[in-house]
């Protein structure tokens, strides 16, 4: 059990690290990644769940799809049409290395995947 709940953690750390450089980077999603770490880290640290949606910059996030158990199929539409928008004018026009372009590329199927299939969709909204 000590490894499912170690591998969870790191597991959780990275999907955090990436949500968090996703705040400055256009096109690499935010939330997904935030909301991926926060349940991860709810089923394997209580601590470190209640560092994530206390956090003063990252909580947000998982507290605003929290109270709204989900987000609306515009909202989802916009999130993902933004995010491959920059993805694209990133990978064509900044990022040379290929490497780095599969690397963007992939994690946004990643966010796209938690966007469109794994955040349950809602009706209404106060987003």
């Amino acid at each position: 059990m000590i490894i499912i709940r170690t591998l969870l953690i790191f597991i959780g750390t990275v999907s955090l690290c990436i949500g968090a450089i996703g705040i400055f980077i256009p096109g690499l999603p935010t939330t997904p990644f935030l909301l991926l770490s926060a349940g991860l880290y709810l089923r394997s640290s209580e601590k470190l769940y209640h560092f994530l949606i206390k956090n003063k910059h990252l909580g947000f996030y998982v507290m605003k799809f929290q109270t709204n158990k989900g987000m609306t199929k515009g909202i989802k539409l916009y999130s993902i049409s933004t995010m491959w928008i920059m993805i694209t004018v990133s990978c064509l026009f900044f990022i040379t290395p290929l490497s780095v372009k599969l690397c963007v590329s992939g994690l946004g199927i990643i966010g796209t995947i938690v966007m469109g299939f794994i955040i349950p969709t809602i009706k209404n909204s106060d987003y």
